[in-house]
């Protein structure tokens, strides 16, 4: 704990409206023991301020430093002291100067004498700033000798491309397929896309060119006809049992790549196109193999057709046809309380019965029927290719490709929404309404090529079978229509399992220059998975904290809210219960902690009795009358702190009543900073977080959702109390809407003003 603090106040950033002379007097005089420097300059971040701060620390007189002017988001690398010096910001800019406005609305006059309101936030914060020092250690982590080789999953386009760009970094790469020769769905390609300038034709996909790089390095052990029987462990210390011809071997493994590709789409749910039924309706799948063998032929007859027609979208059919019930598996499969840690969890896995993933026009299926509209042409001199679209999607430099085809006098392009494919004679008829060409149109045909859903492996099969107290599957498969759980918002790659990521289809549908891409980034990440568990810091997203949740287990009364609250299965239990914890998988969200009704778990850095003892920091007057409401935000760190940042840098402002403190996630959030508020009187507390439900965009993935659970909860509490539940709410903030947070805290104070004080102000 911080017994010597350094107080450094930033004149640049309380000017003109506050004296940073007289803030240097104040913290002196209410701070003077656990103060022994309190200092102000004219700019903290100029190389003279920074000068005079490291001199201070060499002087030993510290053990810790409060820097009390901008956000702590900005700058930041300006004060890197090092890591036996506590280091904390004051956000004294945004939060104060920026954002004040008088109670009546009006601006402060510079110059004129420091409103009340305004003297009492400064001063607030800068309490709160020393007291959060205070009670902050540093941290102490773990460092684990780590295992260094990258285990992929996958020896399609993606995997293998995975393989190449983890050992040409450096790394050992152990490259798992499950069939006995690399190149999975990519090997069946006759071409494809453009993947190089001038993006005007298909290309061959380089894939005998890429298998040769694989078997000629050093660094890459292929295990062909191999499967992942088991993954036991945590990033950089992993165990995998890898299985082949009945045989077993046990690796030690420090991340993962998910690559295991996909499969067709049940071709069922093509059944209002003729598909199953008519025999010259087939997918771009068995179109793309036919190609593949040397020549495109009716199946009817085997003759070549003289046109064909792709129908480029099929999701009206696919509404009209609701799927067969998905059977669900627990998200959060937790092992019977008498099992063994060490006993592999029986598989829970429910795959996607009827997986359909053309919910909409994509990317793909356009850039598929313009490459096999130009197979018709290369293949056969005299055919017509047709292609009929509701939404033709070429984002990016493959305009260029759909430029090209329609420049081509042999392929017709319409926009239209097909209503169906019927047989006439030796030949079919495509329907189509809504046409570029107006009104209603059938269109003959000599074949019609329907385009073929992309189902992720871990759709259909587990691929990986982890030996996780939450179950050995990824969580949330039914959500996501199988495709491998990841934050694709903020964190592409990243699962819900800290060091497994993954890449290419089986994470969405994607091109093969898509693949080529992801499968560098997610072995970019697996590779700064490993490096930071050999360092003992996280990974992400607080990448480089060093601090890691502390168990207090005398008190603990094994309830299992922590393990199974915590998002990324950081956390194993004992036959009793009490939690057995795994620092390198734990992204130091602080679920748990928020989570635990005991409070026996906190960080070094960060912990229930810091926020509680900011809380109480907070000067509440014993009337409104006398002082105004007090309200307190607590503000998730990851958008809706830098949100208020960005509100006050573009001239909104707020109450005065207020006073923010951030958290790391509102996953954090334990009920007794709740109840410490309202016992001290604050008269509302607004919780600001991300996101949730089907496209959240929390970075903890489920800390919004929780808190939102736990709200619940406390409405319940505050009710027994005799507290309007409405006093505390939670709001969701986007990071880009930074222009809506100052209406919401008006609306929260009108709504605390109308309902009156906290019945326990002044007690």
């Amino acid at each position: 704990m911080a017994e010597k603090i350094g107080v450094y106040i930033d004149e640049s950033s309380v000017a003109p409206l506050l004296s940073a002379e007289e803030l240097v007097a104040y913290v002196k005089q209410k701070c003077a023991g656990a103060c022994p420097i309190v200092k102000s300059a004219k700019r903290l971040s100029s190389p003279e301020a920074v000068a005079m701060i490291k001199a201070d620390i060499e002087s030993g007189v510290l053990d810790a430093v409060l820097l009390a002017g901008t956000s702590p988001r900005v700058d930041w690398e300006v004060f890197d002291f090092g890591d036996k010096i506590l280091v904390d910001r004051v956000n004294l800019r945004e939060f104060v100067t920026l954002a004040y406005k008088n109670p009546d609305g009006s601006a402060p006059v510079p110059g004129q004498p420091i409103p009340d309101e305004l003297n009492s936030m400064v001063r607030d914060y800068l309490r709160m700033g020393v007291v959060k020092l205070q009670k902050m250690g540093t941290p102490n982590p773990e460092v684990p000798e780590t295992n260094k080789t990258i285990l992929v999953l996958g020896g399609g386009w993606t995997g293998i491309n995975a393989a190449l760009s983890a050992a040409g970094a450096g790394y050992e790469v152990i490259l798992v397929e499950k069939e006995a020769a690399l190149g999975g769905k990519a090997a069946g390609l006759y071409k494809t896309f453009p993947l190089a300038y001038p993006y005007l034709e298909a290309t061959d996909t380089g894939l005998d060119r890429l298998v040769g790089l694989i078997n000629g390095n050093s660094k890459i052990k292929v295990r062909l006809s191999t499967t992942l029987k088991l993954l036991a462990g945590a990033p950089g210390l992993y165990e995998a049992t890898l299985a082949s011809s009945g045989k077993e071997e046990t690796l030690p493994i420090g991340s993962v790549v998910l690559a295991a590709g996909w499969t067709p789409m049940d071709g069922d749910v093509l059944a209002p196109y003729g598909y199953g039924t008519l025999k010259n309706v087939v997918t771009s799948a068995e179109f793309e193999a036919m190609v593949k063998a040397g020549a495109i032929k009716r199946p009817s007859d085997g003759k070549a057709p003289g046109t064909v027609a792709f129908i480029v979208d099929v999701t009206k059919a696919m509404e009209a046809k609701p799927a067969a019930p998905v059977e669900e598996a627990p998200a959060e499969a937790a092992k019977p309380a008498d099992k063994k840690e060490d006993t592999p969890a029986e598989p829970v896995f429910s795959p996607i019965k009827t997986p359909k993933h053309l919910a909409y026009s994509s990317e793909l299926t356009s850039l598929v029927a313009l490459k096999q509209a130009n197979y018709v042409r290369e293949k056969l001199d005299d055919a017509v290719a047709m292609i009929i679209y509701d939404n033709m999607m070429v984002p990016g430099i493959n305009e260029r490709y759909y430029r090209a085809a329609q420049d081509n006098p042999g392929i017709m392009l319409t926009k239209g929404t097909v209503t169906g494919v019927a047989e006439e004679g030796i030949g079919l008829v495509v329907a189509a309404k809504d046409t570029l060409l107006g009104g209603d149109i059938t269109l003959a045909a000599d074949l019609v090529v329907v385009p073929t859903g992309l189902v992720p492996a871990t759709a259909l099969d587990p691929t990986i079978n982890l030996l996780y107290r939450q179950g050995p599957a990824f969580p949330d498969l039914q959500l996501f229509d199988g495709f491998a759980d990841s934050n694709y918002i903020c964190f592409p790659y990243e699962t819900r399992r800290t060091g497994i990521y993954a890449a290419g289809c089986v994470r969405q549908p994607m091109t093969m220059a898509q693949a080529r891409d992801d499968a560098a980034g997610a072995a970019l990440k697996a590779i700064q998975c490993i490096e930071s568990a050999s360092r003992g810091v996280a990974v992400h997203p607080r990448s480089g904290d060093l601090s890691y949740p502390v168990f207090n287990f005398v008190r603990c009364t094994q309830c299992k809210r922590c393990t199974e609250e915590c998002p990324f299965g950081a956390l194993d239990d004992d036959e009793k219960g009490t939690p057995k914890p795994n620092p390198t998988r734990c992204r130091r969200c602080g679920t748990c902690m928020g989570a635990c009704p005991e409070r026996v778990i906190s960080f070094d850095n960060y912990n229930v009795d810091m926020i509680g003892s900011m809380i109480r920091e907070c000067e509440i007057p014993p009337k409104i009358e006398e002082g105004g409401p007090r309200v307190l935000i607590l503000a998730c760190e990851n958008d809706a702190y830098p949100a208020l940042d960005m509100a006050a840098l573009r001239g909104r402002k707020w109450s005065p009543y207020v006073r923010i403190i951030p958290v790391r996630c509102l996953g954090s959030v334990n009920a007794i900073w709740v109840a410490d508020a309202m016992s001290k009187g604050v008269d509302g507390v607004m919780m600001l977080g991300c996101k949730y439900g089907d496209d959240y965009q929390c970075h903890f993935v489920k800390g919004s959702e929780i808190c939102n659970r736990r709200k619940e909860n406390i409405a319940e509490s505050l009710k027994r109390l005799g507290v309007e539940p409405e006093r505390v709410e939670q709001y969701q903030v986007a990071i880009d809407e930074y222009d809506k947070i100052p209406d919401m805290i008006d609306q929260f104070m009108d709504m605390v003003l109308k309902i009156g004080p906290n019945p326990f102000k002044g007690y």
